[in-house]
């Protein structure tokens, strides 16, 4: 992590993980699938698409809550994580820029953390894979007692980095996200592939494509005219 003393110090970007860091999609189905299959269930993609971004155990309480006991939840969640771990492990699929970006960031002076509602041994796959070194905190599904679009992920992130909600970004794809990052008082940056790019346009400050049309001199910007309105 870049400690040089500037300008940015006291700004940071908080990226949620999954289809933001990691374009993680169609191992997350492939693995929900894969587990509900052990217990002579299936998840169907729209199912899939409409809970994507909660925690795994609100999906479940989501789309099988009266048939999926309490304990049998807990070692379906960890079968479901384990697939998924096994999955990402064989092919990592980083999201385009985000290498780039993160490097970049940290040159500049921004603090940068994770914020994620997947548990903390994905988390930490996923950061070993782009640069631990180049975040200061990550908060995972373990850390939070209320999953998005409550603000409590977004808001310990912040906290550990030693950083005013209104002066981080958060970078989001899905709508869930979007809301808890706006509910924190912080700038949202919404990146397309999960939710529909008109849903994000009425939610986010900003919406891209891609990680690659980010740069430090942007979401200065972005954080600054937040903080200004």
């Amino acid at each position: 992590m870049n400690t040089e003393n500037n300008t940015n110090t006291t700004r940071a970007v908080i990226f949620d993980m999954d289809g933001v860091l990691v374009d993680s999609y169609q191992a997350h189905f492939e693995s929900w699938r894969q587990a509900a299959r052990i217990h002579g269930l299936d998840m169907t993609e729209q199912q899939f698409a409409e809970t994507f971004g909660r925690t795994s155990r609100e999906i479940i309480d989501a789309i099988w809550g009266d048939l999926v006991s309490d304990e049998l939840a807990e070692q379906w969640d960890d079968q479901k994580e384990i697939a998924y771990r096994e999955l990402l492990a064989a092919d990592f699929p980083e999201m385009n820029g985000a290498g780039q970006l993160l490097n970049m960031l940290d040159l500049a002076g921004f603090k940068l953390a994770v914020g994620s509602s997947g548990p903390p041994e994905n988390v930490k796959l996923v950061l070993e894979r782009l640069g631990s070194d180049l975040f200061s905190a990550a908060v995972t599904a373990r850390d939070v007692t209320h999953g998005k679009p409550h603000p409590e992920v977004f808001l310990k992130a912040a906290a550990k980095l030693h950083v005013d909600p209104s002066r981080c970004a958060v970078v989001e794809d899905a709508s869930a996200g979007i809301q808890a990052a706006r509910s924190a008082g912080m700038t949202a940056i919404a990146i397309t592939g999960t939710a529909p790019r008109e849903l994000l346009s009425e939610q986010a400050d900003l919406v891209i494509d891609s990680l690659a049309e980010l740069s430090p001199e942007l979401i200065d910007s972005l954080i600054s005219d937040s903080t200004d309105r």
